[in-house]
């Protein structure tokens, strides 16, 4: 099968390596002006990996996009509305299948990204059908998948067929698929491990690790309140692509959002993409839209975007006034 991977960071790069991995012909397309782009084209490596010559670089979206079968689009969350428009103008663009491959919410209003898809390309698909998207979240690292070592990871649509064709292509002894079947709490609880992540991160630069056993166990609890009250099932937030994540947001040294937290309250630079610094906000618009409260988002949220002090709000959370769990 042709597929196409639309954006040449970190994963955009290991999803062209991984369906080059298991057999398709792959494309990978990166913007001209992309530094990742301009160095895969010279030496085909970066920070992480390096591509097989089987692997089709290219700059050229129209070709990309022609190409392909299924199209991975891996971008920064915040930039996937107009790019989004971009490929609505493509030709052809109404027959492919698409996975979105991100961990994010629309910063203006707090919208899933299955939604922001759906807004801009409904009107070249209707009547005749839906656009046929899917989203492809859950915990791994792109260090340990090219060491061999296998993880488990969810698909999940709107189509209950879409997601079940879609694992099958992509199934493999490196990646266990399980079938999604509750995409407003499978997006909502992918996009928040990045908001918890970035709480760990900030634990950790205070020294108080500790803390994380708690914040594991009232992150999920008000994370799975939002998604009911969204209209999605709130166990789904106990599942792979929330709490089964966790292990490699919140503890390891390869998560950009636990180390932009770390590296937050210590006052050092970090200058790699932490999807949840911008999660965090559109998140608590989210929550205030839905009437429920989220503590730990709401004082991420001050922390980063409102310049309060890191170890005074997140102790308070922590240790606040006794109440039933």
């Amino acid at each position: 099968m042709k597929i196409t991977v639309l954006g040449c960071g970190r994963w955009g790069s290991f999803h062209a390596w991984y369906a080059d991995h298991i057999g398709h012909e792959v494309t990978l397309w990166g913007r001209e002006t992309s530094r990742n782009m301009a160095e895969l084209m010279e030496t085909r490596q970066n920070d992480y990996l390096t591509l097989p010559e089987s692997i089709n670089l290219t700059n050229n979206l129209d070709e990309a996009v022609d190409s392909a079968d299924v199209i991975i689009i891996s971008i920064n969350s915040q930039q996937l509305r107009p790019f989004v428009r971009q490929l609505g103008g493509l030709n052809g663009i109404e027959n492919k299948k698409f996975i979105l491959c991100m961990k994010g919410l629309e910063n203006l209003d707090g919208k899933r990204l299955t939604t922001v898809f759906n807004e801009e390309l409904n009107g070249l698909f209707y009547p005749a059908k839906s656009p046929d998207v899917a989203v492809w979240v859950g915990p791994g690292h792109v260090q340990d998948f090219l060491k061999g070592i296998p993880n488990c990871m969810v698909m999940a649509s709107a189509d209950k067929d879409l997601t079940h064709e879609l694992v099958e292509v992509f199934k493999s002894p490196l990646i266990r698929f399980y079938y999604g079947s509750d995409l407003i709490g499978i997006e909502i609880g992918a996009a928040a491990k990045n908001v918890i992540g970035l709480a760990a991160g900030m634990l950790d630069g205070l020294n108080c690790s500790s803390l994380k056993g708690a914040l594991m166990a009232r992150g999920t609890a008000e994370l799975s309140r939002l998604i009911e009250a969204l209209g999605g099932e709130k166990m789904t937030v106990y599942g792979l692509s929330h709490l089964g994540d966790y292990e490699a947001t919140l503890f390891s040294k390869h998560s950009h959002n636990r180390q932009f937290g770390e590296d937050f309250v210590c006052r050092r630079s970090f200058t790699k993409l932490a999807e949840g610094v911008d999660t965090v906000s559109a998140i608590v618009k989210l929550s205030h839209i839905a009437g429920v409260e989220l503590p730990i988002c709401e004082t991420v949220n001050n922390i980063i975007h409102h310049n309060k002090n890191p170890k005074e709000q997140l102790l308070q959370l922590f240790l606040r006034s006794t109440k039933s769990e």
